[in-house]
C-alpha cells in the first residue's frame, strides 16, 4: 500500500512511539515539542526577510497587527518596511522552539504570494505546512502555459475546489506559482497534480484516482492490499489535427546474390550504342535542333486541340428524336379495352 493510501488521522493515535525502523513512517506519532524540552532557549538570533509586490502593500499594512499578534504568541518579532517593501521575522531571547522561525518565514512568504492571512496563519501549526510550487519553468511556450494553468483552475474554479476537498489543503494559483497549505500528505498529492497538469496531463484523471482511494480507504479488508488494480489507467493520446502520412508499404526483401549489381551506363556508353559518338559537332547540333523542333510542333498541336475543343458542335441528339416519334404512336388495343369498360359501366348504371 502506498503512503498516500493510509489514513494517519485515524491510526496515529492508536500506535505507540517507535524507536527503531518502521515500514510506514506516516504511522509514527511525533511527540509534541514543549518549553521544558529547551529551557535554555536559543543561543543565537535567527532572522528571515521577504520582499512583497507593490499591489500587496495595502493588504499587508492592514493585517500586519494580526501578524504581530500571532507571532508574539510564539515569542517572535515581526518588522514591516513599507519603503523597501520588506517583511522580516526574528527570534527573541524568549523563543524556545527552534523550528518556529521557519514556520514564520513560510508565513511571510505566503502573504507575499497573495494568500489571505486567515489561511497563511495556519502554517504555524505543527501538523500543517506549505508548499510553493513554481510552474513558470515547466512550460516554455507562454500560450500553452496560460492554457494549462487555466485547466488547473477549471471553470469557475471547480477543479481547484475539488482538489482542495480531496487533499484537505488550501490551494491558490497566483501568477507563475501555486501556493498550497495543508497536511504533509495532502501537499504531496497537490504537487503531483500540479506538475502533471503542466506536463499536459488533465487534472481530472488524478482527481478521479483520489476519489477512488478515498472510497477504498473506508474498507478495512483492503487496507493491507495493493490498490493498483482498482485505479484507472489512462493512456496518452495524440489529439493533433494534422494529417498523418500514409503507411509506407513494406518493401520486399531481395534475394541475396554474391555478385555485385551491374554498373550503370555512362554518357559515353550511351552515345556509342546510338552511334552519336561518331558524329561531328555540326551533325550533333543539327540533330538537337531537329529534336527541339519536333517537340515544339508536338506541343503546339496539343495546344491547338485544346483551344478548338470549345468550338466543337454538340451532338444533335438523334436518340431523343426517336423517343419523341415513338411517343406519338397510339396503342389501339389498350384504347379499345378502355372504351369497352366505359360502355359496360354506363349500361350497368342505367
Amino acid at each position: 500500500m502506498s503512503d498516500s493510501e493510509s489514513d494517519t488521522n485515524d491510526q496515529a493515535g492508536d500506535i505507540e512511539h517507535f524507536t527503531g525502523p518502521v515500514e510506514n513512517a506516516w504511522l509514527l506519532k511525533i511527540p509534541e515539542f514543549k518549553k521544558a524540552d529547551n529551557p535554555q532557549g536559543l543561543a543565537e538570533e535567527s532572522s528571515f526577510s521577504c520582499l512583497f509586490p507593490k499591489y500587496r502593500e495595502k493588504y499587508i499594512k492592514e493585517c500586519w497587527p494580526l501578524v504581530e499578534k500571532a507571532l508574539d504568541g510564539h515569542h517572535l518579532k515581526a518588522e514591516l518596511d513599507l519603503i523597501q517593501g520588506n517583511m522580516t521575522v526574528k527570534t527573541t531571547r524568549s523563543t524556545w522552539d527552534p523550528f518556529i522561525i521557519l514556520k514564520a518565514r513560510d508565513l511571510i512568504k505566503l502573504l507575499s504570494r497573495s494568500v489571505p492571512f486567515e489561511q497563511a496563519v495556519k502554517v504555524l501549526d505543527d501538523e500543517i505546512s506549505c508548499d510553493i510550487i513554481k510552474i513558470k519553468n515547466l512550460v516554455r511556450n507562454k500560450a500553452k502555459f496560460v492554457k494549462r494553468r487555466n485547466r488547473l483552475i477549471g471553470p469557475n474554479g471547480c477543479t481547484l475546489k475539488s482538489l482542495e476537498l480531496l487533499t484537505n489543503c488550501y490551494v491558490l494559483v497566483q501568477g507563475a506559482t501555486v501556493s498550497a497549505i495543508g497536511p504533509y500528505k495532502g501537499l504531496q498529492c497537490v504537487r503531483k497534480v500540479v506538475e502533471e497538469t503542466m506536463k499536459n496531463i488533465h487534472p481530472i484523471y488524478n482527481i478521479k484516482a483520489l476519489m477512488i482511494k478515498r472510497e477504498l480507504m473506508k474498507d478495512d479488508k483492503l487496507k493491507e492490499e495493493n490498490w493498483e488494480r482498482f485505479l484507472p489507467k489512462f493512456q496518452a493520446k495524440n489529439t493533433t489535427k494534422r494529417k498523418k502520412p500514409k503507411e509506407q508499404q513494406q518493401k520486399k526483401k531481395k534475394e541475396y546474390t554474391p555478385f555485385p549489381p551491374p554498373l550503370l551506363e555512362s554518357k559515353v556508353d550511351k552515345e556509342l550504342a546510338s552511334g552519336e559518338y561518331f558524329l561531328t559537332e555540326a551533325q550533333k547540333k543539327a540533330k538537337r535542333t531537329q529534336e527541339r523542333r519536333e517537340k515544339e510542333q508536338k506541343n503546339s498541336n496539343v495546344q491547338k486541340q485544346r483551344r478548338e475543343r470549345d468550338f466543337v458542335a454538340p451532338d444533335e441528339g438523334k436518340p431523343a428524336k426517336k423517343a419523341a416519334g415513338d411517343s406519338n404512336k397510339v396503342d389501339v388495343k389498350a384504347l379499345k379495352s378502355k372504351i369497352a369498360k366505359a360502355n359496360k359501366k354506363a349500361k350497368m348504371g342505367k
